[in-house]
């Protein structure tokens, strides 16, 4: 078994409450987000974190039902039509910056 030592700190309720409630959509225990800070904060020499939700999620095909399928096809079908096309850094720009991801 690893070698393991004990962290107490004393936070905020309400702040405890939201992070706990973020870190648990992101399937990362309260104990592994310490556990990576401080990882993070080794390798690094500082504080280098950036975990959060996306402010917009993006939806997969599959939540799509066939009318907004046929819609967002269209889309493509008229940006094409008018000569207007993405690279995919420019993809990339826009999911990040309209999703963070």
């Amino acid at each position: 078994m690893a070698n393991t030592s004990v962290v107490y700190a004393r936070i905020d309720t309400t702040l405890k409450e939201n992070a706990e409630n973020i870190l648990h959509q992101l399937g990362i225990s309260p104990s592994s987000a310490i556990q990576m800070l401080y990882s993070q904060i080794v390798l690094t020499r500082g504080m280098p974190l950036n975990l959060h939700l996306p402010s917009e999620t993006p939806t997969a095909i599959g939540g799509m039902n066939r009318e907004k399928i046929n819609a967002e096809l269209t889309k493509g079908t008229e940006s094409l039509k008018s000569g207007k096309t993405y690279t995919p850094d420019e993809i990339d720009e826009e999911l990040h910056r309209k999703s963070g991801i």
